[in-house]
């Protein structure tokens, strides 16, 4: 194993253990749990947050422009996801951490 794996390694594990703290103190951060059962790194859950905020963006646009129907964006939400995770499971541990709540209500409406 070189250098670079060992550190990328050890780094993923400082953030999972980061996150387990915060689980102590909460019983409902489900996502958070998700991160760490599909061992996602740091950078892929930026990643996710930024998708997430991207979506809720286009989420005002559309609603503030009269749209009622949102399966685009949770097409795009299911191409960006992370190959780890699934659509629903996703989208029901956010609501239950309540992350993204407007967006992943609407979302929810098309997952499987």
């Amino acid at each position: 194993m070189d250098l670079d794996t060992l550190l990328e390694k050890i780094n993923r594990l400082e953030y999972h253990q980061s996150i387990l703290l915060k689980m102590i103190s909460k019983s409902d951060d489900q996502f958070y749990k998700l991160i760490v059962e599909k061992s996602l790194s740091k950078k892929d859950v930026e990643h996710f947050y930024s998708i997430c905020e991207e979506l809720t963006a286009a989420l005002e646009e559309q609603q503030a422009e009269g749209f009622v129907y949102f399966e685009s964006l949770y097409k795009r939400f299911k191409i960006d996801l992370h190959p780890s995770l699934e659509p629903k499971e996703t989208i029901e541990a956010c609501l239950r951490q309540q992350l993204y709540l407007s967006l992943m209500l609407q979302l929810q409406k098309f997952a499987d």
